[in-house]
């Protein structure tokens, strides 16, 4: 389905500060980061499998949205959405160990698991989308600010508004923000060769995955 031969990649750095140019770079290399630490690998287990590791991106220039892109973002449209640098408070973290209650495995400990303690500035620009139900916060999310592009890191939401699809929802107002701001690229992070629990990532026109060759191709039509 993917072809070719996938070198094994497992490495990582920690970095206090990254500038945007240098963000950008790192990203089209297959890199991520939480918090200061920077990683990016090859292969990893999924249940009882080892998976290639797919890093995604979307080229916005041929980004259409889905029907039910569409839907979802319609859905929500009496939501308020704030866009604003991340800001972690009581409410945030009330909201974090409740949406954590989800995972099955790998149940993360803390918000700074995916953030460092300055994640407006450290390790670079970081934003988040904070969404509103009247005045209780039901979702919210956090991306980086690249030159030429964003990069999607954590998103939650309150497990009691599951069915309005809000991790969907505040990527498209993460992608909606880099269109708006300019941007040639958004990453919306890591998926796995085959099918997983992070499919949803691979389901926007105009993604590309990374090969580890150095290479980005198209999604559309190889998955």
């Amino acid at each position: 389905m993917l072809g070719g031969d996938t070198p094994f990649i497992n490495e990582q750095f920690f970095a206090e500060r990254v500038s945007p140019t240098r963000l950008d770079e790192l990203l089209a290399d297959g890199w991520r980061h939480f918090g200061t630490q920077f990683f990016r690998y090859s292969y990893a287990f999924y249940e009882l499998d080892v998976r290639r590791v797919l890093p995604l991106r979307i080229r916005l220039a041929e980004l259409s949205l889905s029907r039910g892109q569409r839907r979802t973002l319609q859905k929500n449209a009496d939501l308020r959405t704030v866009i604003r640098p991340i800001r972690i408070t009581a409410e945030i973290e009330e909201l974090f160990h409740r949406h954590k209650q989800r995972f099955k495995t790998g149940m993360p400990d803390s918000i700074y698991d995916f953030l460092s303690p300055m994640p407006h500035a450290v390790p670079c620009e970081g934003y988040e989308v904070a969404v509103y139900d009247g005045e209780r916060l039901i979702a919210s999310s956090y991306f980086d600010l690249g030159e030429r592009s964003n990069s999607g890191i954590y998103a939650m939401f309150a497990p009691d508004a599951a069915h309005r699809r809000l991790g969907i929802f505040t990527m498209l107002k993460e992608i909606e923000f880099a269109i708006d701001t300019g941007k040639q690229f958004y990453y919306q992070g890591y998926s796995y060769e085959g099918p997983s629990f992070y499919d949803y990532k691979k389901q926007f026109r105009g993604s590309e995955w990374f090969d580890w060759l150095g290479n980005w191709r198209s999604l559309e039509f190889e998955l």
